[in-house]
């Protein structure tokens, strides 16, 4: 892949900044930055919300991840290694992995919108809990009382899903987690269900017959309100999410260095690796 396109934040100066310094020296190792018409890759330049917007608007182009925002756990690349990891890419040095999507369906069972985290339902006013069926292949799996429901893939399991009380699920893997938002039961938990289920979210009126105004929201865009007793059915998306891992990716490095895993950052030196 040699055509490259610099898709930046543009409401960060250091972005921009970067995407200017970084045009002249991709050219100098020989890619080709350009249009993202015609990009074969796409090198964003921002946050992990940079990327999602660069799914958004460039499905199925490969994407690598500059971080520029804050914890950047799909941006992994940090400013100091820039450079490196353009010159790696320039090499050949990567690899291509495909990462799973969640679609969100409209009646005729198309494919309405797409997310590489998550697809939220939260209530939109404050001192009532939501009441919420979750259908797993047409069998009842659970009735929620709770702010909400964060479905999500292995990708988003560390974002919204992981501060609500999900697990981590590691990139890959063949699954979804569904993770209830401030359950009213504590025996309700997050579940890991297989990525080929068909889920059926139904918000259902309270106790006292009133039915809660409930946003559809994905990848923390908002799509549309549910009303009353309406659904929306969710399934893994015929599309995917294609990361470039450049050489020597290691996503349990990633968890130890973003997410603070064990207090500290671990020693991976050659001299303590088996």
């Amino acid at each position: 892949m040699k055509k490259i396109h610099f898709y930046a934040n543009t409401t960060k100066g250091a972005a921009l900044s970067a995407r200017d310094e970084l045009v002249d020296f991709a050219k100098s190792l020989g890619l080709e930055p350009c249009e993202a018409a015609l990009a074969e890759a796409i090198i964003t330049l921002g946050g992990d919300g940079t990327i999602l917007r660069a799914v958004r608007d460039l499905p199925g182009v490969p994407v690598l991840g500059f971080n520029l925002g804050g914890l950047g756990y799909l941006s992994s690349v940090e400013s100091k290694d820039f450079k490196i990891a353009l010159e790696r890419f320039s090499k050949g040095l990567y690899k291509v992995a495909d990462r799973s999507l969640l679609a969100l369906l409209d009646s005729d069972g198309k494919e309405r919108a797409i997310a590489l985290n998550d697809i939220v339902i939260m209530r939109e006013m404050s001192g009532h809990a939501a009441v919420l069926d979750l259908e797993i292949d047409s069998r009842l799996a659970a009735r929620y009382m709770a702010d909400g429901l964060v479905i999500a893939t292995p990708t988003g399991s560390t974002a919204y899903s992981l501060s609500a009380g999900g697990p981590v699920v590691m990139p890959g893997s063949p699954s979804f987690v569904v993770t209830p938002m401030n359950s009213h039961a504590l025996g309700i938990r997050p579940m890991v269900v297989s990525d080929g289920v068909v889920f059926r979210v139904t918000s259902r009126p309270r106790a006292d017959g009133a039915a809660d105004k409930l946003g559809v929201y994905v990848d923390g865009e908002s799509v549309f309100m549910l009303d009353g007793a309406q659904s929306i059915e969710i399934v893994k998306s015929l599309r995917v999410f294609k990361m470039i891992e450049l050489e020597g990716y290691d996503p349990y490095d990633v968890l130890a260095r973003k997410l603070g895993w064990s207090g500290t950052t671990i020693d991976r030196s050659p001299s303590q690796e088996g």
